[in-house]
């Protein structure tokens, strides 16, 4: 892995609202069986026909439920009312953006007494600090790759632990 070099006077506060486009999920029982992945506050639940987003990846984060576990939305995908999906505006990467929301205290912006819950308003009223656009691909790139690698070693180590059990049931 490289190290990135970055430029911090040229960071900027924006409002996530300046950012992202948050778009509401909807009811997906009135649509037939498909290859478009419909995903919730857990992630995937099931496959149908039409896609809400057919070309822009984007972020999910909870509505309702679970608010504090954003993910990447790769197009197409369906998500249901229980799920905001946060498309990056023009000069904004992606994976930067989803940093940027793996970063925030999700929980404290809880609006309700029961069930969490997060609004557009809330979520368009956080404020955070960007770079220009070649900065926040290097950053963001540099640790989507992170992700990944983290990912290979815990499915390695899980591999080992199976490994392990078994053999140890052989002996």
């Amino acid at each position: 892995m490289v190290l990135v070099s970055i430029n911090t006077d040229t960071w900027e506060q924006r409002k996530l609202g300046d950012v992202i486009e948050v778009y509401n999920g909807r009811d997906y029982k009135h649509l037939e069986d498909g290859n478009i992945p419909v995903y919730g506050t857990g992630g995937y639940m099931l496959s149908v026909s039409e896609a809400l987003s057919d070309y822009e990846d984007a972020i999910g984060i909870g509505r309702k439920g679970t608010i504090d576990k954003p993910y990447i939305l790769k197009a197409p995908f369906w998500t249901v009312d229980t799920l905001f999906y946060c498309i990056p505006r023009d000069n904004y990467d992606l994976y930067f953006v989803f940093d940027i929301f793996q970063n925030i205290n999700w929980k404290a912006m809880d609006e309700s007494t029961g069930v969490p819950s997060l609004s557009k308003t809330v979520i368009n009223k956080v404020e955070t600090l960007v770079p220009n656009l070649s900065e926040q691909k290097k950053i963001g790139n540099y640790f989507n790759d992170l992700d990944h690698l983290i990912t290979l070693h815990q499915c390695k180590c899980k591999s080992c632990k199976k490994y392990y059990k078994c053999t140890r049931k052989l002996k």
